[in-house]
């Protein structure tokens, strides 16, 4: 998305739709194992967990995914594996791809992701050039996201909304699945992802930490860490908001990105904008040329009309919030048709709400929201 962004702090908007979350106890069913790891359907919904070191988490999501992932990089990546790929008519030759793995990934990227990718790779049955290809998407595609902090709400509880605009023609929600990591000696996190991606661009962890991402321009601009690593490096490394910012301070960054980053502990959140030479934070209610409208203990990123129907619904609604009413935030006209899929986290209850695109090619706000409570889905296994 190469429009300017808007970012603005934010409160909630009146309910408009009626949402029924459904408050009867999910059933969940157990579908397949391997080592640590399990596959469960929640209500119907994939969620995978993936739990030890590098290789076994990603082997893991190889094995027990493989049909899906193989599917996927099927559909994403086109072309001769040996000459080269190709994504959405964007040429990812064998070169480029080689030289991601084998210089830059090596040197920038943490050893455990690469470690990751090729054990997943192996459970897959793919080649790692496939993997890593379709793990460099985010980096090719260039949404809107906003943080309610909790005097902003009804509940007086932060709220974290996060809208993800990708591109429904890519039949990513066909591969839709919800990842419960649990890597050895790091923080457990929720990922809100799909089948072979082990970066991140929506989540939220155990230490009450939750990130969103919007993407803008700087394509090529890949000298530095790929953002939904960085991303993945928040939710298992940072415990608190200014650990999730020093992610960003301390290492090379790609391309131009803008986030929401929020921390229900401390009851605060920060926009982000950071491209590879330098990044900038917008406080909760700051005036900035980019957010001419801004809303006291609010964060808000969105760009053109869709800003301004945000802003404006924030403002009525500072205050009242409910979930429920959050979530309506993230309906058209601030969804945009590629509307891919929408979440709404409340991080101090490790509670999330996620509704992902229709087959059909529906936007994620016309479907289901599926409810998901994170401690109990680590600690209860069905």
């Amino acid at each position: 998305m190469k429009n300017r962004i808007s970012v603005v702090f934010l409160a909630f908007v009146p309910i408009f739709l009626f949402l029924s979350i459904c408050s009867a106890e999910p059933v969940r069913k157990l579908i397949a194992q391997e080592g640590k790891g399990y596959l469960e359907t929640v209500d119907g919904y994939r969620v995978l967990h993936l739990k030890g070191t590098p290789e076994e988490m990603g082997y893991q999501h190889g094995v027990l995914l493989r049909e899906a992932i193989r599917e996927n990089v099927g559909f994403l990546l086109q072309g001769d594996k040996e000459e080269g790929l190709e994504f959405q008519g964007i040429k990812l030759s064998r070169a480029m791809i080689a030289n991601m793995l084998t210089l830059r990934f090596q040197q920038q990227v943490p050893e455990r992701f690469v470690r990751e990718m090729k054990a997943l790779a192996n459970g897959a049955q793919l080649t790692e050039v496939q993997v890593i290809g379709t793990n460099l998407i985010p980096e090719l595609m260039h949404c809107s996201g906003f943080a309610l902090l909790s005097e902003a709400t009804a509940e007086k509880k932060l709220y974290h909304g996060r809208v993800l605009d990708y591109g429904i023609d890519m039949r990513l929600q066909e591969h839709a699945v919800l990842i419960i990591q649990e890597p050895e000696g790091k923080i457990p996190f929720v990922n809100v992802s799909y089948a072979g991606f082990i970066g991140s661009v929506t989540g939220m962890n155990t230490a009450q930490v939750s990130i969103g991402e919007m993407g803008g321009g700087g394509v090529g601009q890949w000298d530095g860490i790929p953002m939904s690593f960085l991303v993945r490096m928040v939710l298992e490394d940072a415990g608190s908001l200014q650990e999730a910012i020093d992610v960003f301070q301390d290492n090379p960054r790609t391309c131009e990105y803008y986030y929401v980053i929020a921390d229900a502990k401390a009851d605060s959140a920060v926009g982000m904008k950071a491209v590879p030479e330098a990044m900038e934070l917008i406080r909760p209610g700051a005036w900035h040329e980019l957010l001419p409208m801004p809303v006291k203990n609010t964060v808000l990123m969105s760009a053109g009309d869709r800003y301004q129907n945000l802003a404006r619904l924030v403002a009525q609604g500072y205050g009242t919030f409910t979930q429920e009413s959050a979530i309506r935030l993230m309906d058209a006209p601030v969804a945009m048709k590629s509307n891919l899929h929408d979440v709404l986290m409340v991080p101090q209850d490790g509670i999330l709400y996620v509704a992902n695109a229709g087959k059909d090619g529906a936007p994620a706000w016309k479907q289901k929201y599926y409810r998901f409570d994170l401690a109990k889905l680590i600690r209860e296994k069905p």
